[in-house]
């Protein structure tokens, strides 16, 4: 179980990192109708611009734990829980402004495989 969740971490940790640095400023599938980067889909979800900041420190900190956590099992457990909470959030925010399943997928995918992390490195 402890090598698939270094597998998950690795897969959640550069996932995060693709959306908040690479593909910040880019138009993608997964996006909001309406929405071509990351400041736009924010304000799609009628959510102000500092959230936007807040919430890109915390899942870039979230993910530099769990690749912490490979060698720091807590960490990853601390990690795991927390992302779980923002993409919680993520597939709410999808399901708030009506967006198709499809588009929530990727969070969905991310939060079942923050959960899995979580449990496997301590969470109840």
């Amino acid at each position: 179980m402890q090598e698939l969740s270094i597998v998950f971490q690795i897969i959640i940790a550069a996932g995060i990192v693709n959306v908040w640095l690479v593909r910040h400023n880019k138009a993608t599938p997964w996006r909001p109708e309406g929405a071509n980067n990351m400041a736009e889909e924010f304000r799609r979800y009628g959510l102000p611009d500092w959230m936007r900041y807040v919430v890109g420190t915390a899942k870039l900190a979230l993910a530099a734990m769990l690749v912490a956590g490979i060698w720091y099992p807590k960490l990853a457990a601390i990690g795991g829980i927390g992302m779980a909470l923002l993409m919680a959030g993520a597939v709410a925010s999808h399901f708030k402004i009506s967006d198709p399943i499809q588009k929530a997928l990727p969070s969905l995918a991310l939060l079942v495989l923050s959960l899995f992390v979580w449990h496997a490195n301590g969470g109840i």
